[in-house]
């Protein structure tokens, strides 16, 4: 079973308890990493960071930037990804699904993270709320808010059920 962690709206003491933990340390995935601003933090804070974004001039300058040693920076798609299963001990996405232009992407995405996390894995996500200025901040850009509502059904399917012991 994998422990999801899904914060909806950004929120500092969270995130900190979260990366705090050893099981969040080993090997984090860092999805839409963008210009590297978690990047360098999550480096010190982690044994390993595999930094995903899917636009090739960020993960480019990124890369130039990293030190491809304890970090290393890949360009790909949150909703194939390209990495192995069971992979992470944790994975963080800071202010990325919104970017995805669909809530089915969104879900694929959800799939991919919880097929790279290893068993007992953590996922973080920090999001902003839907909201007329944040309509506006994205005019030009993609804007797919995830509903804070609906995130804990998206993600149970995915998580393995108990079994019933119930008699009958």
């Amino acid at each position: 079973m994998v422990l999801w962690v899904a914060v909806l709206a950004l929120c500092n003491t969270a995130a900190a308890s979260a990366v705090d933990s050893r099981r969040f340390r080993a090997w984090v995935l860092e999805l839409g990493a963008g210009p590297g601003a978690a990047t360098k933090e999550l480096g010190h804070l982690a044994t390993r960071v595999t930094s995903l974004d899917c636009d090739h001039a960020f993960a480019a300058k990124l890369g130039a930037r990293v030190d491809g040693v304890s970090v290393t920076v890949v360009q790909g798609d949150a909703a194939t990804l390209p990495l192995s299963d069971g992979t992470f001990s944790s994975a963080i996405a800071i202010l990325m699904f919104h970017h995805l232009r669909s809530e089915q992407l969104q879900d694929l995405a959800f799939a991919e993270i919880w097929r790279v996390l290893r068993p007992a894995g953590v996922f973080l996500a920090l999001e902003i709320p839907d909201g007329w200025l944040n309509r506006v901040g994205h005019i030009r850009s993609t804007f797919v808010p995830v509903t804070p509502a609906s995130v804990f059904a998206r993600l149970t399917p995915r998580v393995a059920q108990a079994p019933d012991f119930r008699p009958g």
